[in-house]
């Protein structure tokens, strides 16, 4: 995929991201995540994700910060986009209840959207942009 190809393959319908971080003993973790995508400058994106500090994935992250995320279409043809990046935990606490309230109205509908940022939106709760080091993504992968 083109680099607007992968930009709307991510934002396309909310899709789950399958997140992988690293255990303290090396062990791989992987979770879904609600995400979305932030468009930095017109050239370059960040994965945006929100998390409790105190959830597995949250602990490896401030432990670890590298990560890799995959997000998948299941339906034929099949297609997908693997990251590979590392995590900035943001200590913002307006910037962490606007993007939980973005990434909620994302997945559960914009009537929705306040709610889950009031829920996710809290102390806390760890605001992680990826910074993108690396990616694969394929299209059609059936045909």
């Amino acid at each position: 995929m083109s680099p607007d190809e992968v930009l709307a393959f991510l934002t396309a319908g909310p899709r789950t991201g399958k997140l992988a971080t690293v255990r303290p003993d090396g062990r791989p973790h992987v979770t879904p995540i609600w995400f979305d995508v932030d468009e930095l400058d017109g050239t370059a994106i960040e994965i945006v994700f929100n998390t409790a500090e105190t959830s597995v994935k949250g602990r490896n992250l401030l432990n670890d910060p590298r990560l890799s995320l995959c997000v998948d279409d299941d339906r034929p043809p099949f297609s997908y986009v693997v990251i590979e990046g590392e995590a900035r935990m943001i200590d913002d606490s307006a910037e962490l209840r606007a993007w939980a309230t973005r990434i909620g109205g994302r997945y559960m509908g914009a009537d929705r959207a306040v709610e889950y940022g009031e829920r996710n939106g809290v102390p806390g709760e760890l605001l992680v942009r990826v910074h993108i080091h690396h990616v694969v993504a394929h299209k059609g992968v059936s045909d």
